[in-house]
């Protein structure tokens, strides 16, 4: 790599653009220098309070510019951020706070309540910075105004590890990945080429920061020397105006965003009149991909990574033949592919096997989880748990997949952390979580639920064991669908066999409360 960490990447950044806007958010822009300088000041006022080499530190903020500048300012301190999902709630917060055994933590006044509701639980969490304005200056933004805009941050190098990455596993809880700045450098950098930014561009980014898309983007911008418009959140009703008004040229959704964009009436005088170049997206759906292309007028290509890997495959921009063929993409020259059967043998052109990875960027492995890493990175190889064709061309396609996960609307579900949730109510004996094709997001959660004896859907409904779901889960993680049973399909070691539940009935909804239109189907 060029630069030796991201801390070494924003210094120089800053002397290159200087005055170029680096963020625009709520149309506001901060330069390249003056993120430098933040970032500088950042990383004072968390050195004075003892965050070192090494440390944890929990981060709770909506999208703007504080997560990029402390993000910046961990990387120049040799330290460690955990970004937290700011719809999570005591259950994933507690969780989170506790397995990485972050030492600080960084919150916004908006969510303080649900930090004052665990804390006591958390003993390793020596201090709190709050962000946010209530009446007077906000702690930390006193501290800001205060500290020098100074730093050296020679020491930081590309191995340190930088982020404790949590996302959904198989075995229940979310797993942190531990990524260095080596693996986000080269992540921008592979973004900052396919799009070709330079200081003439404009980058675009909708996602939570909490999530690796935003953060990858700002890395690319970095490097190109582009601008990044940063959204509050995705609205459908106002991206197209924020995309004309800041003349974006390129950007990245996930699948289902291009789903709810759909649903809006076409008005091509406001979908036409942008400036993009490329848009980038993962889970581009065959059948509307075509569509995608005539209603924006800019071509759609499909990417594929993970939080484990970064990025893996991606269809070259010219490939005009790719348009709704499904296809994943071809890997990155960085990285081999092979698609194994369940003994790690190469299957044969167009059969259905696992697709594993090696190569860079990649995570160093799962925070405190040997036995996770060494289930998922065997003799050297990641082990993605997507089930893939390979066809002629070198192009992979998703047939399914082996873990145990739900995805919908771009959040990756556990289904054994919602099981377990669901089965600590008193009136629960087991559940067992599943995922229900959605058109417009993808997946939807439901659960199976067999209730404890003498119990019967009348004196517990379903709503009953739903609101204690919304207590201690994001709100994404709750059921949409409950279905009361009497016995559930079980192997003789007594584990529910999921799939007999999936082919029991042509439509999953039937005979299932939906919590958000409120009837029985």
């Amino acid at each position: 790599m060029q630069w030796k960490s991201i801390a070494h990447l924003v210094e120089d950044a800053a002397q290159r653009f200087g005055d170029k806007p680096l963020f625009i958010f709520e149309d506001k822009p901060l330069s390249f220098a003056d993120v430098n300088k933040l970032t500088n000041r950042a990383a004072n006022v968390l050195k004075s309070i003892g965050v070192k080499k090494g440390e944890r530190v929990g981060v709770m903020l909506p999208n703007g510019v504080d997560f990029p500048i402390v993000w910046f300012a961990l990387a120049k301190l040799q330290a460690v951020i955990v970004p937290i999902n700011i719809n999570y709630h005591d259950h994933d917060l507690t969780y989170t706070l506790d397995d990485s055994q972050a030492g600080f933590f960084m919150i916004h006044i908006e969510y303080l309540d649900r930090w004052e509701r665990v804390r006591a639980h958390l003993p390793s969490v020596r201090e709190t910075l709050v962000v946010g304005e209530a009446g007077n200056k906000s702690d930390w933004l006193r501290r800001m105004d205060s500290a020098s805009d100074e730093f050296d941050p020679s020491e930081a190098g590309s191995d340190d590890l930088v982020n404790i990455q949590y996302t959904s596993g198989t075995t229940g809880f979310p797993k942190g990945c531990m990524l260095t700045q080596k693996y986000w450098m080269m992540i921008g950098q592979v973004a900052a080429d396919y799009f070709q930014l330079t200081p003439a561009e404009t980058n675009l980014t909708a996602q939570p920061f909490y999530y690796m898309d935003p953060q990858w983007n700002t890395i690319a911008s970095l490097i190109g020397g582009a601008s990044l418009v940063i959204l509050p959140r995705f609205s459908p009703s106002h991206f197209w105006g924020e995309v004309i008004k800041h003349k974006v040229t390129v950007l990245y959704l996930i699948g289902t965003m291009p789903f709810f964009l759909l649903k809006i009436p076409e008005d091509p005088s406001l979908e036409r009149g942008h400036n993009l170049r490329v848009i980038l997206c993962s889970g581009i759906h065959p059948k509307f991909h075509a569509e995608f292309e005539r209603r924006w007028g800019a071509p759609w290509r499909e990417a594929f990574g993970m939080t484990e890997t970064g990025v893996d495959l991606v269809v070259p921009l010219e490939d005009v033949e790719s348009v709704g063929s499904g296809a994943m993409g071809k890997p990155i020259s960085t990285k081999e592919t092979r698609v194994v059967d369940t003994e790690g043998n190469d299957v044969s052109e167009g059969g259905v096997g696992e697709l594993i990875l090696r190569g860079e960027p990649m995570m160093l492995g799962y925070w405190n989880k040997p036995e996770a890493t060494a289930e998922t990175l065997r003799n050297g190889w990641l082990h993605t748990g997507d089930m893939v064709t390979k066809d002629a061309k070198g192009y992979f396609h998703w047939q399914a997949r082996l873990k145990d996960t739900i995805r919908r609307s771009g959040e990756n579900i556990s289904s054994v952390e919602v099981e377990g949730v669901l089965m600590e109510h008193p009136a629960v004996q087991v559940a067992a979580v599943l995922p229900v094709p959605d058109e417009l997001r993808g997946e939807e959660v439901k659960a199976y639920i067999i209730l404890k004896a003498g119990l019967t859907s009348e004196n517990t409904p379903p709503e009953m064991i739903l609101d204690y779901a919304r207590e201690k889960l994001a709100y994404f993680k709750v059921p949409r669908y409950i279905e009361y049973m009497i016995d559930l399909p079980r192997t003789p070691s007594e584990r529910v066999e999921k799939h007999k539940l999936v082919k029991a009935k042509p439509d999953l909804r039937v005979r299932s409360y939906d919590a958000v239109d409120k009837v029985w189907r």
